[in-house]
Protein backbone atom coordinates (compact mmCIF):
# COMPACT_ATOMS: atom_id res chain seq x y z
CA UNK A 1 0.00 0.00 0.00
CA UNK A 2 1.70 3.18 -0.72
CA UNK A 3 2.47 6.10 1.89
CA UNK A 4 2.04 8.67 -0.79
CA UNK A 5 -1.10 11.14 0.86
CA UNK A 6 -0.96 14.07 -1.72
CA UNK A 7 0.17 14.27 -5.01
CA UNK A 8 0.26 17.31 -7.21
CA UNK A 9 1.27 17.88 -11.07
CA UNK A 10 1.19 21.19 -12.71
CA UNK A 11 -1.06 22.72 -10.43
CA UNK A 12 -1.87 26.48 -10.50
CA UNK A 13 -4.12 28.80 -9.23
CA UNK A 14 -5.01 31.89 -10.83
CA UNK A 15 -7.47 34.75 -9.98
CA UNK A 16 -9.23 37.07 -12.31
CA UNK A 17 -10.49 40.69 -11.53
CA UNK A 18 -12.13 43.28 -14.07
CA UNK A 19 -8.77 44.92 -15.20
CA UNK A 20 -6.47 41.68 -14.86
CA UNK A 21 -5.73 37.89 -14.57
CA UNK A 22 -3.71 37.34 -11.52
CA UNK A 23 -1.31 33.82 -11.53
CA UNK A 24 -0.51 32.88 -7.72
CA UNK A 25 0.88 29.32 -8.28
CA UNK A 26 2.02 28.39 -11.92
CA UNK A 27 3.45 24.88 -11.96
CA UNK A 28 3.56 22.92 -8.66
CA UNK A 29 4.50 19.35 -8.45
CA UNK A 30 5.01 18.27 -4.50
CA UNK A 31 4.13 14.53 -2.95
CA UNK A 32 3.12 14.50 0.44
CA UNK A 33 3.97 11.05 2.54
CA UNK A 34 2.71 9.42 5.57
CA UNK A 35 4.33 10.93 8.31
CA UNK A 36 5.71 13.73 6.17
CA UNK A 37 6.60 17.66 8.05
CA UNK A 38 6.42 19.83 5.40
CA UNK A 39 7.23 23.48 5.81
CA UNK A 40 6.37 26.03 3.00
CA UNK A 41 7.62 29.44 2.60
CA UNK A 42 7.70 32.37 1.10
CA UNK A 43 6.98 36.67 1.08
CA UNK A 44 3.74 37.88 1.99
CA UNK A 45 1.45 37.22 -1.56
CA UNK A 46 3.24 34.34 -2.61
CA UNK A 47 0.68 31.77 -2.47
CA UNK A 48 1.79 30.13 0.65
CA UNK A 49 -2.07 29.82 1.77
CA UNK A 50 -3.88 29.80 -1.43
CA UNK A 51 -1.47 25.96 -2.01
CA UNK A 52 -2.45 24.99 2.02
CA UNK A 53 -6.31 26.01 1.25
CA UNK A 54 -6.00 24.09 -2.03
CA UNK A 55 -4.51 21.05 0.07
CA UNK A 56 -7.24 21.23 2.55
CA UNK A 57 -10.02 21.06 0.01
CA UNK A 58 -11.04 25.00 0.55
CA UNK A 59 -10.26 26.42 -2.85
CA UNK A 60 -9.24 24.70 -6.50
CA UNK A 61 -7.07 25.13 -8.62
CA UNK A 62 -7.31 26.68 -11.83
CA UNK A 63 -5.32 23.30 -13.53
CA UNK A 64 -3.28 20.88 -13.36
CA UNK A 65 -3.90 17.42 -10.99
CA UNK A 66 -4.34 16.68 -6.94
CA UNK A 67 -4.96 13.73 -5.33
CA UNK A 68 -5.28 12.78 -1.47
CA UNK A 69 -5.60 9.23 -1.41
CA UNK A 70 -7.30 7.86 -3.80
CA UNK A 71 -9.84 11.29 -4.28
CA UNK A 72 -9.48 13.34 -7.01
CA UNK A 73 -9.89 16.51 -5.12
CA UNK A 74 -10.90 18.69 -8.67
CA UNK A 75 -13.84 16.08 -9.15
CA UNK A 76 -15.55 15.33 -5.32
CA UNK A 77 -18.53 17.07 -4.25
CA UNK A 78 -18.75 19.53 -1.51
CA UNK A 79 -20.34 17.20 0.56
CA UNK A 80 -17.27 14.72 -0.27
CA UNK A 81 -14.86 17.34 0.77
CA UNK A 82 -16.71 18.16 3.95
CA UNK A 83 -16.63 14.37 4.66
CA UNK A 84 -12.99 14.54 4.26
CA UNK A 85 -11.96 17.80 6.09
CA UNK A 86 -14.38 16.02 9.06
CA UNK A 87 -12.54 12.70 8.86
CA UNK A 88 -8.75 13.34 7.55
CA UNK A 89 -7.74 17.14 7.76
CA UNK A 90 -7.00 18.87 10.86
CA UNK A 91 -6.41 22.89 10.11
CA UNK A 92 -4.65 25.41 12.83
CA UNK A 93 -4.93 29.10 11.51
CA UNK A 94 -2.56 32.07 12.66
CA UNK A 95 -5.62 32.95 15.07
CA UNK A 96 -7.30 30.51 17.04
CA UNK A 97 -10.78 31.31 16.35
CA UNK A 98 -12.17 29.83 19.49
CA UNK A 99 -15.88 30.18 20.58
CA UNK A 100 -15.19 32.48 24.06
CA UNK A 101 -19.05 31.65 25.36
CA UNK A 102 -17.42 28.00 26.33
CA UNK A 103 -14.50 26.65 28.26
CA UNK A 104 -11.46 24.71 26.79
CA UNK A 105 -13.36 21.46 26.73
CA UNK A 106 -16.04 22.07 25.12
CA UNK A 107 -14.39 24.51 22.48
CA UNK A 108 -12.28 20.99 21.72
CA UNK A 109 -15.30 18.63 22.03
CA UNK A 110 -17.26 20.73 19.10
CA UNK A 111 -15.91 18.94 16.21
CA UNK A 112 -16.82 15.57 17.56
CA UNK A 113 -20.79 16.81 18.79
CA UNK A 114 -20.88 17.84 14.72
CA UNK A 115 -20.01 14.81 14.06
CA UNK A 116 -22.86 13.04 15.82
CA UNK A 117 -20.90 11.67 18.63
CA UNK A 118 -22.29 11.60 22.16
CA UNK A 119 -21.78 14.08 24.30
CA UNK A 120 -19.87 12.21 26.98
CA UNK A 121 -18.02 10.49 24.12
CA UNK A 122 -16.78 13.99 22.50
CA UNK A 123 -16.20 15.12 26.08
CA UNK A 124 -13.89 12.67 26.66
CA UNK A 125 -11.80 12.42 23.35
CA UNK A 126 -11.11 16.35 24.26
CA UNK A 127 -10.18 15.85 27.52
CA UNK A 128 -7.42 13.33 25.91
CA UNK A 129 -6.82 15.64 23.31
CA UNK A 130 -5.81 18.27 25.45
CA UNK A 131 -3.86 16.27 27.61
CA UNK A 132 -1.85 15.84 24.94
CA UNK A 133 -1.48 19.13 24.15
CA UNK A 134 0.00 19.53 27.61
CA UNK A 135 -3.77 21.49 28.90
CA UNK A 136 -5.24 18.82 31.38
CA UNK A 137 -5.66 21.19 33.87
CA UNK A 138 -7.26 23.77 31.94
CA UNK A 139 -10.26 21.59 31.20
CA UNK A 140 -12.67 23.84 32.83
CA UNK A 141 -11.28 27.16 31.60
CA UNK A 142 -13.32 29.87 29.84
CA UNK A 143 -10.84 30.30 26.63
CA UNK A 144 -11.20 33.99 27.41
CA UNK A 145 -8.87 33.94 30.41
CA UNK A 146 -6.12 31.42 28.68
CA UNK A 147 -3.01 33.13 27.69
CA UNK A 148 -2.10 33.25 23.74
CA UNK A 149 0.19 30.10 23.74
CA UNK A 150 -2.70 28.22 25.82
CA UNK A 151 -5.45 28.80 23.34
CA UNK A 152 -3.28 27.82 20.30
CA UNK A 153 -2.69 24.56 22.22
CA UNK A 154 -6.98 24.43 22.40
CA UNK A 155 -6.78 25.14 18.65
CA UNK A 156 -4.37 21.98 18.36
CA UNK A 157 -5.98 19.77 20.50
CA UNK A 158 -9.67 20.57 18.31
CA UNK A 159 -7.91 20.01 15.50
CA UNK A 160 -6.46 16.13 16.73
CA UNK A 161 -9.57 15.51 18.14
CA UNK A 162 -11.00 13.44 14.95
CA UNK A 163 -7.05 12.01 14.74
CA UNK A 164 -6.71 13.49 10.95
CA UNK A 165 -4.10 11.79 8.66
CA UNK A 166 -2.78 15.46 8.12
CA UNK A 167 -2.84 18.65 10.44
CA UNK A 168 -2.19 21.89 7.85
CA UNK A 169 -0.90 25.08 9.97
CA UNK A 170 -1.12 28.50 8.60
CA UNK A 171 1.10 30.53 10.34
CA UNK A 172 0.38 28.87 13.70
CA UNK A 173 3.30 31.16 15.58
CA UNK A 174 2.29 34.07 13.78
CA UNK A 175 0.46 35.84 16.71
CA UNK A 176 2.85 34.54 19.60
CA UNK A 177 5.74 35.78 20.86
CA UNK A 178 9.34 34.06 20.11
CA UNK A 179 9.43 32.34 23.47
CA UNK A 180 5.72 30.98 23.06
CA UNK A 181 5.99 30.43 19.49
CA UNK A 182 8.82 28.08 20.21
CA UNK A 183 6.46 26.10 22.37
CA UNK A 184 4.31 25.30 20.05
CA UNK A 185 6.21 24.68 17.14
CA UNK A 186 7.85 21.80 19.38
CA UNK A 187 4.32 20.66 20.24
CA UNK A 188 3.45 20.38 16.68
CA UNK A 189 6.69 18.56 15.79
CA UNK A 190 5.55 15.83 18.82
CA UNK A 191 2.41 15.06 17.17
CA UNK A 192 4.21 14.82 13.63
CA UNK A 193 6.37 11.93 15.27
CA UNK A 194 3.77 10.38 18.30
CA UNK A 195 0.72 10.09 16.42
CA UNK A 196 2.34 9.56 12.57
CA UNK A 197 0.81 12.40 11.76
CA UNK A 198 1.75 14.45 8.29
CA UNK A 199 2.56 17.93 8.93
CA UNK A 200 2.36 21.09 6.75
CA UNK A 201 3.18 24.29 7.64
CA UNK A 202 3.03 27.38 5.98
CA UNK A 203 5.44 30.22 8.07
CA UNK A 204 7.60 32.65 7.91
CA UNK A 205 9.28 31.70 11.07
CA UNK A 206 12.94 30.34 10.19
CA UNK A 207 12.91 28.49 13.82
CA UNK A 208 9.83 26.90 13.32
CA UNK A 209 10.88 25.91 9.77
CA UNK A 210 13.75 24.51 10.74
CA UNK A 211 12.32 21.90 12.55
CA UNK A 212 10.56 20.06 9.71
CA UNK A 213 11.97 17.59 7.81
CA UNK A 214 11.57 18.84 4.32
CA UNK A 215 11.64 22.78 3.51
CA UNK A 216 10.88 24.41 0.73
CA UNK A 217 10.37 28.07 -0.64
CA UNK A 218 7.37 29.28 -2.88
CA UNK A 219 8.93 32.01 -5.06
CA UNK A 220 6.99 33.45 -8.46
CA UNK A 221 4.51 30.43 -8.25
CA UNK A 222 6.51 27.47 -8.04
CA UNK A 223 7.97 25.35 -5.57
CA UNK A 224 11.88 25.05 -4.70
CA UNK A 225 13.26 22.72 -2.03
CA UNK A 226 16.17 23.86 0.21
CA UNK A 227 18.32 22.19 1.95
CA UNK A 228 19.11 24.85 4.50
CA UNK A 229 17.49 28.92 5.29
Amino acid sequence: MSDVLYLLKGLGKEYKTASEQITVLSQIDLEIKQGDSIAILGTSGSGKSTLLHILGTLDLPSWGEITFKDFDLKSIDDKEKANLRRKEIGFVFQFHHLLPEFNALENVAMPAIIAGYKMSKAKKMAADALKQVGLEQRLSHNVTTLSGGEKQRVAIARAILLKPRVLLADEPTGNLDENTGETIGQLLLRLNQTLGMTLVVVTHNHSLAQKMNKKLRLHQGVLHELQDI
